[in-house]
């Protein structure tokens, strides 16, 4: 029996809603739920009217449609036999199953022959983007803006000719994070189901466990849940590990299970996350088979674990001997209580695009420290540059970090200078004591972070670069803010004050003949910076 979820009282809010929109072009907070009140807004402000005529955007002509699906190829593969099976679930209920691609056009589509009529006369159908810019709020272009599932139902939606649809949609990751797309049930108003949206979600993750198995069934993927019994099942969190064991591609359940983010993967090894090597587990799987194996994560929460080794080669275990390093970061370790604690704060942001801010007095072997922390991140084999900002002279230290255009400047060389920014694309760049850098050239460093791009001197087009950064310095940067010697916007952006984490590491000061060894003695404390000794990691 079809129930009708929209109570009368909602359906008053909507109405005054909706006339506010239309005679003050806002409404008042809490009338509507806050994502339908952003994507009114956007709508507005692509310059799209509730009522009347807008101007509909073209539908693909046949050979731009089969262009599109070619590159979609995968895609609609992974999705077809899901979205076939959804369909069957709904089958006779006056809607369709749809499947559009991450710029919102409809690139597969199937449903009732009655309902695809209705469809066809408000461009719902493939070839057609149902974009919010161009169709403004509804299920498919909300869901891509918001990057969340999304119900859009009857009036909610932002054109008046639409609200004849109720509409529930999911969007689609691929294994890296990236959005592919959405998957969308949309059908009469007056049949809709409060289980739609449940349908829809269920549906797109199976499609995204399809993707990971297909994208990865050379690498090793290891299965992930709870309990025992839901392995196999589509609630199940998926990983797929290189060679090495780092996490290379992943599910939105195992990302949650493990309390990653996308912009872990590729940045952390399994054993940063499981209480696990992956030589255990591969030994597991020898001995017992499909027999899952229970573990811990690293934050002592149990799951049951399953290993396919796909085609990939996993190393039999092999011997370590005690004390033997690990890392690079682990044979700076002496047994230094408080150094141990710095290298653990230094383990869990090597490899993230997390800035790292190194604070302590000269000689306390910060570069040694930065050093140690490319050289355990997956950009190891990439270039670490390093800056002194004290040696250089103010009135080259632009030149060096940004580069320069052939003739830019009297002395310059013929054929122009790449800059040390661009030379750490793809690795390391370590600014050694930062606080000296100048005001000026603070401004265009911050720039360069923000857009994560470089204009050389003398002109030329913005070139894209990709690096880690670590800062050291021996200054308290909080007093050069105050002072005015130091940009608070720049000091933010390091330390983690704004949208990037970040962390801030004391070492203690090392002995004269061997640096690898370190007594107490770092500045953190002594200049008043506890708050700074603090790693922000994910």
């Amino acid at each position: 029996m079809m129930m009708n979820p929209y109570p009368r009282v909602r359906d008053t809010a909507l109405r005054e809603a909706r006339r506010q929109l239309l005679e003050r072009g806002e409404i008042a907070a809490g009338l509507v739920d806050p994502r339908l009140a952003r994507s009114w807004a956007r709508s507005q402000d692509a310059g799209l009217s509730p009522v009347g005529r807008n101007l509909d955007a073209e539908r693909l002509s046949a050979s731009h449609l089969r262009h599109a699906l070619d590159r979609h190829q995968d895609f609609i593969a992974h999705a077809q036999p899901v979205m076939e099976y959804l369909y069957a679930q709904v089958e006779a209920s006056h809607s369709m199953v749809i499947l559009a691609d991450d710029r919102g056009l409809l690139v597969h589509a199937m449903g009732d022959a009655d309902f695809l009529g209705k469809a066809e006369r408000v461009a719902l159908a493939a070839g057609a983007s149902w974009h919010e810019q161009q169709r403004g709020t509804n299920a498919i272009g909300t869901a891509l803006a918001e990057r969340v599932p999304v119900e859009i139902h009857g009036a909610e939606h932002f054109l008046e000719r639409n609200s004849f649809l109720t509409c529930a949609a999911a969007p689609i990751l691929d294994p890296g994070g990236r959005l592919l797309g959405v998957l969308d049930i949309s059908g009469d108003h007056r049949s809709q189901h409060p289980h739609t949206h449940g349908l829809v979600r269920t549906a797109a993750r199976m499609i995204e466990n399809g993707l990971i198995r297909g994208r990865h069934r050379r690498d090793t993927l290891v299965h992930l849940h709870r309990q025992a019994e839901g392995l196999g099942s589509v609630a199940e969190g998926l990983l797929a590990l290189s060679e090495d064991g780092w996490i290379i591609g992943a599910n939105q359940a195992a990302l949650a299970m493990l309390g990653l983010d996308t912009p872990d993967l590729g940045a952390t090894p399994l054993a940063w996350v499981l209480a696990a090597r992956l030589e255990d587990l591969a030994d597991w799987g020898r001995r017992r088979g499909p027999q899952p194996m229970r573990v811990n994560t690293r934050r002592g929460e149990p799951l049951f674990v399953q290993i396919d080794a796909g085609k990939a080669s996993i190393p039999a275990p092999a011997c370590v001997r005690p004390g033997e390093p690990q890392d690079a970061l682990a044979a700076l370790d002496t047994g230094d209580a408080r150094l141990k604690a710095v290298l653990e704060k230094a383990r869990k942001v090597a490899g993230k695009a997390i800035p790292v801010l190194i604070h302590g007095e000269s000689g306390a072997g910060k570069e040694l420290l930065a050093q140690a922390i490319h050289r355990s991140g997956p950009r190891r084999q990439a270039p670490l540059v390093a800056v002194n900002c004290a040696a250089l002279p103010e009135n080259l230290i632009e030149a060096e970090l940004f580069g320069y255009a052939p003739g830019a400047f009297t002395g310059a060389h013929k054929d122009g200078n790449p800059g040390r920014l661009r030379e750490a694309d793809g690795g390391t760049l370590f600014l050694d004591e930062i606080g000296d850098m100048p005001l000026a050239l603070q401004c265009r460093l911050l720039r360069a972070l923000q857009d994560r791009e470089v204009t050389p001197l003398g002109g030329g087009k913005p070139v894209a670069v990709d690096f880690a950064l670590i800062c050291a310095t021996h200054r308290c940067l909080r007093d050069e803010v105050e002072a005015g010697r130091f940009r608070a916007d720049l000091y933010y952006r390091l330390n983690g004050r704004n949208r990037s984490l970040s962390g801030v590491l004391c070492p203690p000061a090392p002995t004269r003949n061997n640096p690898s060894h370190i007594h107490q003695g770092g500045a953190g404390s002594d200049q008043g910076d506890s708050d700074q000794q603090q790693v922000a990691a994910a």
